[in-house]
């Protein structure tokens, strides 16, 4: 066996029940959008000069990375959004990733009313396992501070 790192397709899936009806989740789910509700991007602002058909959004997080993603899919009737990054600075040390976030009313039991939120996250075969982990850990606080938001939000309408 040589030194090269061990080479496979990697997925994260982090999920969370989030204490708000899916009409209040369902409104940060715009790729323009998550600055308001991720803490770790201070601007999300759309890519001037690309086609009508292409919705690319430049998300600048806190600690100074920029990334450029490109939405793929978005469905208001199955609450769902899948987008790929397409350009990094600096440059990512992987040659691609997709992200799907879907969401799912929960309608009875004891969590009825609330949202059922799935991030998942597949990686490149050249992703290793520190860019797995790190993006695993990056979706849970991104997940908690979307739950902040939708319940923020739903604490106002409620006044």
């Amino acid at each position: 066996m040589s030194g090269k790192p061990f080479s496979f397709i990697g997925e994260v899936v982090e999920s969370a029940v989030i204490k708000a009806p899916l009409s209040f989740v369902w409104h940060f789910i715009k790729l323009q959008e998550f600055d308001k509700f991720w803490s770790a991007i201070s601007k999300a602002e759309h890519v001037k000069g690309t086609s009508e058909e292409t919705d690319i959004v430049r998300w600048t997080f806190k600690d100074g990375n920029i990334i450029e993603v490109k939405q793929d899919e978005h469905s208001n009737l199955e609450h769902f959004i899948t987008f790929s990054v397409i350009n990094a600075e600096p440059e990512l040390s992987y040659s691609s990733v997709v992200n799907t976030i879907r969401l799912w009313s929960v309608t009875s039991g004891e969590f009825a009313d609330t949202t059922f939120v799935r991030w998942s996250t597949r990686f490149s075969s050249d992703a290793d396992l520190g860019v797995i982990e790190d993006a695993k850990y990056k979706r849970q606080d991104a997940l908690k501070d979307l739950s902040k938001a939708a319940e923020k939000m739903l604490a106002e309408e409620r006044k």
